[in-house]
């Protein structure tokens, strides 16, 4: 039974960290006590220690206990015994590369795929689609490739966001990217707006929050989802 969620941010404005979700994540991990960190995408440059720091008191605040993967001798073997993980935002570059040289994506990808909950925020919900290619990141490290986990059948766009009409940038939207992203890939890309996130219950893949999502299918028109709306159906 998978138990995923896949959140585009981990911070809205005006918000703390997690805070926006905090009730359903006490809801998602209430059978477990003790959940890894992963840090590696470390926004800004921050360390893993200070990172992981920033998670764990925003966790004490629904009475779980967080542990950095940095902290453990040998991380596979910290996966495999792992309650729940939970791999935090920043670069999604930088976070791929770093699984990739820990030999962590196919442990990753199967502890999750046999029940281990798995909560994602930015470039840790990146990597749960089927590639990286629509990350908004800029890529300052070069991983082995641009898979993904493929733990739903299609890339995500976290963070994204409408045209602003009256902006005087006129350089491209997210809209535009996405659509060049599909002069090359065929597969699905859900845009998802801040404070939005997919809950994914074994084969069940709902979106979550106030807002709709944008969907970009290959050579259709991108239209709009509202919450509550299954997911299964994009491939």
């Amino acid at each position: 039974m998978r138990k995923i969620i896949i959140a585009s941010t981990s911070t809205i404005y005006g918000s703390g960290y997690l805070e926006y979700i905090l009730q359903d994540l006490k809801a998602f991990f209430k059978n477990v006590d003790t959940i890894i960190f992963i840090p590696y995408a470390r926004p800004s440059g921050i360390s893993h220690n200070d990172y992981t720091k920033i998670a764990k008191q925003a966790f004490t605040k629904i009475d779980k206990n967080l542990k950095g993967i940095h902290e453990f001798k040998n991380p596979i073997e910290a996966l495999k015994t792992a309650e729940a993980i939970f791999v935090g935002g920043g670069n999604t570059f930088v976070l791929a590369n770093q699984l990739h040289k820990n030999n962590l994506i196919d442990t990753l990808k199967q502890v999750v795929n046999n029940g281990t909950p798995y909560l994602g925020t930015s470039a840790g919900s990146n990597i749960c689609g089927l590639t990286i290619k629509t990350t908004n990141d800029m890529p300052i490290v070069y991983p082995p490739n641009f898979n993904a986990l493929g733990l739903v059948p299609f890339n995500i766009n976290p963070h994204y966001l409408d045209p602003n009409p009256n902006s005087k940038h006129k350089g491209e939207t997210r809209e535009t990217r996405i659509k060049e992203f599909h002069h090359y890939n065929t597969q699905p890309v859900i845009g998802l707006r801040e404070g939005s996130w997919l809950h994914v219950n074994n084969n069940s893949i709902i979106l979550k929050g106030e807002l709709t999502a944008r969907i970009f299918e290959y050579n259709k028109t991108p239209y709009e989802v509202e919450s509550g709306t299954a997911l299964n159906q994009l491939k």
